[in-house]
């Protein structure tokens, strides 16, 4: 079985590689003058775009606040049932939850790693 440190180390080397080949490619893109003329008429259009958005939600401020609080309601219970979910865990009980279609689910864990410092 592999180590740990050699996965890692393989990981690094292989987001080494992908990283020159992504500062290939955008050096392709920045040197194509037809290239260049789209993203700027593309640009001009999100522009247009995020005014006309902007005139529309301003119609819409009701609605958009509600939907704000709906969203910060739905990442509260997203995390209360994470912790509930892991702490019946740790107790040994088996976790499963069902839906309105009897469509069951159940936790999936990750672990991911953090540079220290």
């Amino acid at each position: 079985m592999p180590e740990l440190q050699d996965i890692f180390n393989r990981v690094k080397t292989k987001k080494h590689e992908k990283k020159k080949i992504n500062e290939s490619l955008r050096d392709a893109f920045t040197n194509s003058k037809p290239y260049q003329d789209l993203v700027e008429e593309y640009n001009r259009l999100k522009e247009k775009k995020k005014s006309l958005e902007a005139e529309i939600k301003r119609d819409f401020e009701n609605d958009m606040a509600l939907m704000e609080q709906i969203k910060t309601d739905i990442q509260t219970d997203i995390q209360l049932m994470s912790d509930l979910a892991l702490n019946s865990l740790m107790k040994g009980e088996t976790i499963e939850i069902t839906d309105e279609f009897d469509v069951k689910y159940e936790p999936l864990f990750t672990v991911k790693f953090k540079k220290l410092g």
